[in-house]
């Protein structure tokens, strides 16, 4: 092993050296490249469940192995080892190599290892951290989530963490590696009243270690639980139709992040699917709506030191001041718009070719307040949290399952409201708010986002905006 990559920590995580590295990108490369890279990733994984004072689960796993991807024109090839045996990681690339099947080769090129951010260090590495540990931490949350309310009559608290490794080798030869930890808690609560039986859910996912999640932050989790189920014994459902619709600061990221993220992410633009496709530098928004994607908010969910590819993550304006000015680039992307890549190239595992991807996407503050916006509107709701949704990403049509909500009526909040569809086209939506508070904030819930078989983690957050007008699926109760 040469000296450069023995000293480095991953050299034992993947048994690998500079050595190999070169001969399989060159194997790679061999019948033609525009560039070919290498992703090594090690993952171990745990998760428990606590349920009714009772662990009904516990699990461990291990994942390693790595991605090739040779690059030739307009034709990617790819594919994976679960062994990194020398032999197994040249035939992988001369698969690669075979399904991109190029002209010219690339020439080897010297080695180096380069330094990345460092957006979310932790003292301690969950893998040195014991499942009895963690047990008293599900235990606390249960407690409290149970003296919150005598109608709660259900607990269940799941935990899942993550110590990932990963490794980039790209055929310039560059190396560029990254630690990623992860844990995400998740409090579910069923309660009874008078025969009816409601439930619902919080919880907190971060890239942190475990004295992050101490009581304090468990207690706001399970009084967030709590309360959005005890509300749903008095909330009943708001007449139907078009009306105005304010989206409550946070959860509600999840409509910024599939109604009108995706249609930003590059791929779908360069292909000409998504309605974004011809709106660079034009106006697509109010003025005062700026959209980012962010790769280095500290210890958030969807951060990251270095995104799939090898590229340093960034913060990536998308709209400013209500103009589209980028959308988010991995390098093929890049490459065709002749740009940089935003560090946006994200991939769920060495099995899986990377594509464009969010990372932590959130609409910046606006102007007014949350008071103001109530006051300006005479009929329509506040939607709180959401559950599932529909989206078509060419032309941004959604349909949002809303599961806890507010009428708003004559300027003031009035009755809960539940179980309620909104439908829309995020485009249009976005065009159409009117007036966006200065509480924007980033949802701490642990979002997973789905695309094309792929998913990531990933962060989202909005202020408290509203739509002048969205389709409101409701009924007279």
């Amino acid at each position: 092993m040469t000296q450069l990559l023995a000293e480095h920590p991953y050299s034992t995580s993947f048994d690998i050296d500079e050595a190999a590295i070169s001969r399989v990108l060159s194997e790679a490369t061999a019948r033609g490249a525009t560039f070919a890279d290498l992703y090594f990733q090690h993952t171990v994984s745990n998760s428990v469940r606590l349920e009714d004072g009772i662990v009904n689960s516990a699990s461990t796993s291990v994942s390693r192995g790595v991605g090739v991807r040779v690059v030739q024109a307009d034709a990617t090839g790819y594919a994976y080892s679960e062994s990194l045996e020398l032999d197994a990681m040249l035939s992988a690339a001369r698969t690669a190599a075979a399904i991109a099947s190029g002209g010219k080769s690339i020439e080897p090129q010297e080695i180096r290892v380069h330094d990345v951010a460092d957006h979310y260090s932790v003292r301690r590495a969950w893998e040195d951290v014991a499942a009895t540990e963690k047990l008293p931490l599900l235990q606390t949350v249960e407690r409290i989530a149970k003296s919150l309310d005598p109608a709660v009559e259900k607990v269940s608290v799941g935990w899942s963490d993550s110590d990932e490794r990963v490794l980039v080798a790209t055929s310039d030869g560059a190396i560029y590696t990254d630690r990623r930890p992860m844990a995400i808690i998740r409090l579910s609560v069923t309660a009874e009243k008078n025969g009816e039986r409601q439930s619902g859910m919080s919880s907190l996912a971060r890239r942190e270690a475990l004295d992050w999640f101490d009581e304090e932050r468990l207690k706001v989790m399970c009084q967030e639980a709590v309360d959005r189920t005890m509300i749903l014994f008095e909330a009943g459902r708001p007449p139907a139709g078009e009306m105005p619709v304010v989206l409550a600061a946070g959860a509600s990221g999840i409509l910024l992040h599939e109604a009108i993220g995706h249609g930003l992410e590059a791929d779908f633009n360069r292909k000409g699917i998504s309605i974004y496709a011809d709106l660079l530098n034009k106006e697509v928004a109010p003025e005062f709506v700026t959209v980012v994607d962010d790769g280095t908010v500290e210890h958030e969910r969807g951060a990251l030191n270095v995104d799939d590819e090898g590229n340093p993550t960034e913060r990536t304006v998308l709209i400013d001041r209500g103009v589209l000015r980028s959308y988010m680039h991995d390098k093929i992307s890049a490459s065709h718009y002749g740009v940089k890549p935003t560090g946006s190239g994200r991939r769920q595992s060495f099995r899986h070719v990377p594509m464009p991807r969010m990372r932590c996407t959130f609409m910046e503050d606006g102007p007014h307040t949350y008071d103001e916006i109530i006051a300006s509107v005479d009929h329509g709701i506040v939607a709180e949290t959401f559950t599932n949704g529909q989206v078509q990403i060419g032309a941004g049509d959604f349909t949002f399952f809303v599961k806890n909500g507010w009428l708003i009526e004559n300027g003031k909040v009035t009755s809960p409201i539940r179980n309620v569809n909104i439908i829309g086209n995020g485009p249009e939506a976005l065009r159409n708010i009117t007036m966006a508070a200065n509480d924007t904030k980033l949802d701490l819930g642990g979002w997973t986002c789905g695309k094309e078989g792929q998913g990531v983690p990933v962060s989202q957050g909005i202020p408290s905006v509203l739509v002048k007008s969205l389709t409101v699926g409701g009924t007279d109760e």
